[in-house]
């Protein structure tokens, strides 16, 4: 049903420009972002609310609730989300503004497609998202390189199949982040439909491969008709 791909990051683009925000999808997806599109403010808002995103592209100029308004509600409910404002005016009055506001960056149109993803890189970074480049995870005796593909335990080799390693990859890198098959289907598999056994089974011989032989569940922790998601060890679990 496709191949697997491992995607560390979920973008929310606000623009009420086709064109634009076309462009921008194309070029966070090949950076390995999952990208979704909203073109008014009331939709941003809502599109946040059902799934919080990494980063928010925002354009400042919309019909109806601009980016300004947008960039408001969002830090009240999530005061560390990153927000890159784009605009097509390049005057410093609205460039003060959006940065009072709360926003991270900010980039006047016309710009390179290029520039604005590192830009985004760069704030996913420093805010302490996860890197997609990193190449050693680590937790406890639980070693994985991704640039070699490769898992250890205490030192032993840990065998995974592509799906399994790729799960834990964006797994480790979301910890404490729970997640529903559907999503997981999305981000992992690169799957819009699916069966959520899939993921069921996946999870079920991943958990039994890299979990340490103990009464109480640790890493992967199934929360009840929400998800799953990865606690590193030595984390509480209710």
């Amino acid at each position: 049903m496709g191949s697997v791909v491992v995607v560390t990051h979920d973008v929310l683009v606000v623009d009420d420009d086709p064109t634009v925000s076309d462009v921008v999808r194309r070029y966070l997806e090949q950076d390995g972002c999952r990208v979704r599109l909203v073109h008014d403010g009331e939709a941003a808002l809502r599109a946040a609310s059902a799934d919080m995103p990494d980063l928010v592209v925002l354009d400042l100029m919309m019909p109806g609730i601009d980016g300004i308004e947008v960039c408001r509600r969002l830090r009240r409910t999530a005061p560390d989300l990153p927000v890159v404002m784009l605009t097509a005016l390049g005057e410093e009055p609205d460039r003060v503004l959006g940065l009072e506001v709360g926003a991270d960056d900010y980039v006047t149109k016309p710009f390179s497609p290029r520039e604005l993803t590192l830009r985004i890189r760069s704030i996913l970074r420093r805010t302490g998202h996860a890197d997609k480049h990193q190449s050693v995870l680590a937790d406890g005796d639980l070693v994985v390189d991704i640039s070699r593909r490769s898992v250890t335990m205490a030192g032993a080799p840990v065998k995974l199949t592509k799906g399994e390693f790729d799960l834990l990859v964006f797994l480790m890198n979301h910890a404490g982040r729970t997640w529903t098959h559907q999503q997981l289907l999305e981000r992992v598999w690169g799957w819009s439909v699916g069966e959520p056994g899939t993921v069921t089974t996946a999870m079920a011989r991943l958990r039994s491969k890299i979990q340490p032989a103990t009464d109480s569940p640790k890493r992967i922790i199934t929360s009840y008709g929400a998800g799953y998601r990865f606690e590193r060890m030595g984390t509480d679990h209710a």
